[in-house]
């Protein structure tokens, strides 16, 4: 890498940043400053210095992977691992729902938000250079499919990437002082998804879901496109 990266403990990435941005621009420097962090180092470890951060105003873009479990450690369940899935610590399947973590970062009022998949590069590649026009914090969360921790063939991530945003377990969207936008590769699935079935078999770590557990899913599937379609139209 061509860039200072600095490899900080997964609680303190978002104050390391703090303290890097403040020291930057004290000295006049516009320097970027990013952190890259992954599901359990921002829903569950970071996420108290990454709220003081965004609370504080630091100028700086957070960018979190998610590959929707501790896969650092061996893919233990994390906050962003869904219900149904397994992991090495849920072997009989996550019983609990994954935390909105977008939701929580909307609730400080980012002057920029998005999220994004790496099925999509063209899209990511974009918001990132949005996202580093912004003064203040800005936070991109990317979909991050993981082969041996999701339990597929590595040929299909991007297929699988794909699914997630068709079927709409993954929405594309931004966030701009608040303002929702839906990003074109979601459009579609805002007004007609895909079976959620279609994203959810060729994944080893649903296999043998309940029905029960399913419906489940899709009503929160629904709620949450329901929501998002109409908060864009502007009706509450």
């Amino acid at each position: 890498m061509n860039i200072p990266v600095y490899n900080i403990a997964f609680a303190a990435a978002a104050a390391c940043a703090s303290g890097m941005s403040e020291a930057l621009r004290s000295i006049g420097k516009k320097t970027n400053v990013i952190v890259f962090a992954g599901d359990g180092g921002t829903v569950d470890i970071g996420i108290q210095s990454m709220s003081g951060a965004f609370e504080r105003g630091t100028d700086f873009l957070y960018i979190c992977y998610d590959n929707e479990a501790y896969g650092n450690t061996g893919m233990q369940r994390s906050g962003a691992t869904p219900l149904g899935a397994k992991t090495t610590t849920t072997p009989g399947g996550k019983t609990h729902a994954k935390k909105d973590i977008d939701m929580i970062i909307a609730a400080h009022n980012p002057p920029y938000m998005a999220t994004a998949c790496g099925a999509f590069p063209q899209d990511l590649f974009k918001k990132v250079q949005k996202a580093l026009t912004f003064r203040g914090p800005s936070f991109i969360h990317i979909l991050t499919p993981c082969p041996p921790g999701w339990r597929y063939s590595t040929e299909k991530t991007v297929e699988i990437g794909k699914l997630a945003v068709k079927s709409g377990m993954w929405v594309l969207y931004e966030r701009e002082y608040g303002k929702l936008s839906i990003s074109s590769p979601s459009k579609v699935a805002i007004k007609k998804p895909i079976p959620l079935e279609d994203y959810l078999t060729p994944q080893g770590r649903f296999k043998g879901i309940d029905e029960k557990t399913l419906n489940i899913l899709k009503q929160q599937v629904a709620k949450n496109l329901e929501q998002l379609a109409r908060e864009e139209s502007g009706i509450c």
